[in-house]
């Protein structure tokens, strides 16, 4: 246990995932999660339970219950640990609930960030600092190309999108919602700092990060959330778009052996688009209908015509830079697998 971890956000799905991942290889993992995802969306939305089944499983993880936005709490964490890695998961996550809580958000989203890497800048340069972004950066200017409409989803027309969207799309002149833009002031300052202060730093430009460990809510969690209400026979709306829009679907475990392989040879101020690509891309009508194979329980869904302000109609990564920088990189998960894995979990809960 020669290596120290931190990890913000430690009972979310990414956060969880990261202990999980670095625990079982001897690493000491220090924990952030003051359960403000409850906060956020209610006790659907607590990590307590996840991050209880961690220091159960675990004797090298310690967590902390310390908020982000507190600048001094965050300085003496830094002042009297050096980590090897910081992996920051800790946000508020949906653009929906931002609307609401924008000073929250913003707080949670930027300036928590902000006070991470000043903290880290300056007690320690050297230690990897991986930020976990969001396609929401790119606001909704992903609208604005060709579509291709099929009986099921939206694809891409234009053959330069052909394999999604990826790092040089523009992330201005669009409408990202107040999530959307306080995440991309977060992304601009992971990536400022790296160049500026010469620090190892990296940007994952996230699509629909999914799991079995999510405390999925309507509000966030698209995967987790429609398998939930599926087994539990409760009806889920689709918004806007015939529940044709397209989402690109990467298990938790797979984004964590991306940042283990970064970790291992880690570079400055790089950003990544990660997610499933297209392979693993669905409509929402395709993600019901796989379910109920999965499952065999038929969905109960009604369908509202407006559509999430900024909502994607159609996105997935292009993950051609990712590959090519990390040509290890590779899915353990495909999309059917990862819906078995959250419907088998979800099962045991509700039968709990």
């Amino acid at each position: 246990m020669n290596k120290s971890i931190l990890v913000t956000g430690a009972g979310g799905l990414i956060g969880s995932e990261a202990v999980d991942y670095f625990c079982k290889r001897d690493f000491r993992v220090t924990g952030i999660d003051n359960n403000q995802r409850e906060v956020f969306f209610g006790s659907s939305g607590s990590t307590k339970g996840r991050i209880d089944a961690l220091k159960d499983s675990y004797n090298n993880f310690f967590n902390l219950s310390i908020d982000i936005r507190n600048r001094q709490a965050i300085n003496d964490l830094f002042d009297g640990n050096k980590f090897e890695t910081v992996i920051h998961a800790a946000a508020q996550p949906s653009h929906d609930r931002a609307a609401s809580i924008p000073f929250d958000d913003f707080e949670t989203n930027a300036v928590g960030t902000l006070n991470l890497l000043e903290a880290l800048k300056n007690s320690n340069r050297d230690c990897n600092f991986v930020h976990l972004s969001t396609n929401k950066v790119y606001g909704d200017a992903p609208n604005r190309l060709a579509l291709i409409e099929s009986e099921q989803r939206y694809d891409f027309a234009d053959d330069i999108y052909k394999e999604g969207i990826d790092e040089n799309f523009p992330i201005d002149q669009s409408t990202h919602s107040l999530f959307g833009a306080s995440k991309l002031a977060a992304d601009i300052l992971v990536q400022e700092y790296g160049r500026y202060f010469d620090m190892p730093t990296v940007v994952l430009r996230g699509g629909c990060l999914t799991g079995e460990n999510h405390s999925a809510v309507q509000l966030h969690g698209f995967l987790n959330y429609l398998v939930k209400c599926n087994i539990s026979k409760s009806e889920y709306t689709i918004f806007g778009y015939k529940g044709k829009q397209v989402r690109d679907n990467i298990h938790a475990y797979d984004v964590i052996q991306f940042v283990d392989l970064f970790c291992q040879n880690p570079k400055k101020a790089a950003v990544y688009n990660i997610g499933g690509g297209r392979l693993n891309s669905c409509s929402i009508l395709e993600a019901i209908k796989l379910i109920e194979t999965v499952t065999g329980i038929p969905m109960i869904y009604s369908y509202s015509p407006t559509n999430r302000v900024g909502d994607h109609i159609c996105y997935y990564s292009n993950l051609s830079r990712i590959k090519s920088d990390f040509p290890n990189f590779t899915f353990t998960y495909s999309l059917r697998e990862t819906l078995e894995r959250i419907a088998s979990q979800v099962a045991r809960q509700l039968n709990h």
